[in-house]
């Protein structure tokens, strides 16, 4: 897989495979593009040009070691546009997992004429006062294993997770809005999907943001956070079915 040294200072590693309209497919937490959607590119391959990226500071792109200013989502779009417009991509698909999933809502509310569609799941765009505990309960890191510090370079795992932590807390003292007040600004259509037992991202916060949308669409399922993983014939019927109506659309 290739490199992209791109102007936002950042170096990522990324898949570029099939043919046809691009489609760019983001990563969650401690993943990369191979490792959290491997499969999902794969089968999107067969009718898309998809780029995968690994987001800076995972896997073998850097800097290194990963960290999280409070405005990392929005950092992590500019690292998506910077790509795009390495690969001389004026237009692509958008679809994200977990993290890269509210980089997905926030590029489609950021730059909308740039995409065509924007699917996330694993992702809410708002992050309300309920799910505190549940940030609050990522410190201590132990469940951060040492083949996960090995793989994306990690040097403390503590220092990890209070930086996701800090900034997350960030985010809901501050009104919630990862990407709430970009949702007006999006002209594609939106599919955001979650899971029943997901407890980071329930169902309500999802509805406030599909809400504020003008074409969005909420799909819930019968699983936990990694939906593509826990149902992934419903996920593929699912965001198959979307992607047709949109490209039939066009």
């Amino acid at each position: 897989m290739p490199f992209a040294e791109l102007s936002t200072g950042a170096r990522l590693h990324y898949e570029d495979v099939g043919e046809g309209e691009p489609l760019i497919a983001i990563h969650g937490m401690l993943g990369t593009a191979r490792l959290h959607l491997g499969r999902v590119i794969d089968w999107l391959s067969a009718d898309f040009r998809v780029i995968g990226p690994t987001m800076r500071g995972y896997g073998e792109s850097t800097p290194k070691p990963r960290d999280f200013p409070l405005d990392f989502y929005h950092r992590d779009a500019r690292d998506v546009l910077a790509l795009m417009d390495a690969l001389g991509i004026e237009r692509a698909h958008v679809l994200g997992y977990s993290d890269g999933g509210e980089i997905s809502l926030v590029l489609a509310g950021m730059q909308p004429e740039r995409f065509l569609s924007a699917t996330a799941w694993g992702a809410i765009g708002y992050f309300g006062p309920d799910i505190r505990p549940v940030v609050q309960r990522m410190y201590p890191a132990t469940w951060l294993s040492q083949e996960q510090m090995e793989r994306h370079g990690i040097p403390n795992a503590d220092a990890f997770a209070l930086g996701w932590i800090r900034a997350a807390r960030h985010i809901i003292d501050s009104g919630g809005d990862v990407s709430l007040s970009l949702a007006p600004n999006i002209t594609c259509k939106v599919l955001l999907m979650l899971g029943v037992r997901d407890t980071l991202n329930p169902e309500a916060y999802g509805r406030v943001f599909i809400d504020k949308v003008r074409d969005g669409r909420l799909v819930m399922f019968d699983s936990g956070h990694p939906i593509h993983e826990e149902q992934w014939e419903r996920f593929k019927e699912v965001v198959g079915e979307f992607l047709a109506q949109v490209r039939e659309r066009r």
